[in-house]
């Protein structure tokens, strides 16, 4: 630590290149925190799918809809103990750009399907006494600062009645919280509420979800409900709710690989930027490095120092773009509320935290490594010669 000063003295010695070297470094960390979140958004679904869980949809299309006595019919195939229908809301809370990622679901048994949701009894049984009620995720409740009882208009960008009002009253009969960031942004209302009042394609649902008992009887079980109903105006395709998350994530294309390959090539640019700044700072310093050296540092010193450097570039830069990353995925949930209703899960995991906290020593390590071996193999008579 001693030496800290004369490292920061010779980084800073020419500051409009160190400059936009740290600028490289943040946006380079700033992406790569955005885009991983982005990924993480898109494969939250897939990744958290029940393994005892399937989705019965329309054979054509998500957006075209199902007979809601279809449920009755797929209750009675072996192998399945739960079934509840579930339809798109289009929700939102008093302002129609800041959508809310609502659904309406049959309630009697959708909790007792999905688990993962944690939602006191009490107030499990007040919301399925109440077809106006409302249960909502923890996050949800936070951000608009909704509380136990309170009536919300809760309105919606798909849905009139016959009157064209769009507007539903609902009233807050619980919070329900997860094990899983990203997963309580989430409300659910009443299916029958919804259905009663609207004007058009009643009694249908967006799709079912299904609860099997034996995980392993996904296919048999998935084939048997699609042939109750082959060759119907309404065919169903019946896959596992993780390739329903996927498929629906493969709309927008391949995440995944576009989000390494675009992230790799923005590290690399930043790691040869990076790299090209400190051989411009050891070759400026060649005869200044030689006198250390006659001084008496050691050659493991002077690389030490000059790795020291680069670190501190890579560090500096990149603690500041995965700060900024945090404040810029917070703040989109109030700028970007029509990207939020289909991604709830836009977070930066704390392993992709760490991860970049990795790439940082990494790539700083790799960008002063050249410069630090040129450093440490410097004689000392040939660089005082040519100074």
């Amino acid at each position: 630590m001693k030496y800290l000063p004369l490292i920061w003295a010779n980084l800073t010695r020419h500051k409009t290149r160190i400059i936009f070297t740290l600028l490289s470094v943040i946006f380079a960390f700033l992406l790569f925190s955005v885009l991983v979140a982005m990924r993480q958004a898109f494969t939250l679904g897939a990744n958290l799918a029940g393994a005892d869980r399937l989705v019965t949809m329309s054979a054509v299309s998500l957006v075209n809809s199902l007979p809601i006595n279809y449920g009755e019919r797929i209750s009675a195939v072996k192998g399945v103990q739960e079934v509840a229908g579930e339809d798109w809301v289009g929700g939102y809370f008093q302002d129609p750009r800041k959508p809310i990622f609502a659904m309406a679901v049959q309630a009697e048994n959708y909790l007792d399907i999905h688990s993962e949701y944690l939602l006191p009894a009490a107030q499990k049984q007040v919301w399925l006494a109440d077809k106006r009620g409302v249960i909502v995720g923890a996050s949800l409740a936070k951000q608009y600062g909704w509380r136990l009882g309170q009536q919300l208009p809760l309105r919606s960008n798909i849905w009139r009645d016959n009157n064209g009002n769009n507007t539903w009253v609902v009233t807050v009969d619980g919070i329900f919280t997860t094990h899983q960031q990203g997963q309580d942004s989430l409300l659910l209302m009443h299916y029958d509420y919804l259905n009663d009042a609207r004007a058009f394609v009643r009694d249908t649902v967006s799709f079912f979800i299904l609860k099997i008992a034996d995980p392993q009887q996904t296919g048999p079980v998935g084939q048997t409900v699609d042939a109750l109903f082959a060759n119907s105006p309404n065919e169903t395709r019946t896959a596992t709710e993780k390739a329903f998350a996927q498929s629906f994530a493969a709309q927008f294309g391949d995440i995944g690989a576009i989000v390494t390959a675009v992230v790799s090539a923005v590290l690399f640019t930043m790691l040869l930027v990076t790299a090209n700044t400190m051989a411009q700072s050891v070759r400026e310093r060649t005869n200044e490095l030689a006198v250390l050296k006659t001084l008496g540092f050691s050659n493991q010193r002077i690389a030490s120092m000059v790795l020291l450097e680069s670190l501190l570039v890579t560090g500096i830069g990149g603690a500041i773009g995965l700060s900024l990353a945090y404040a810029l995925i917070a703040s989109l949930g109030f700028f970007a509320g029509a990207l939020l209703e289909f991604l709830p899960g836009l977070y930066i995991p704390a392993s992709s935290t760490l991860l970049g906290a990795l790439l940082i020593i990494v790539l700083g390590i790799l960008a002063g490594l050249l410069p630090a071996t040129r450093a440490m193999r410097l004689q000392v008579v040939a660089a005082l010669r040519g100074a």
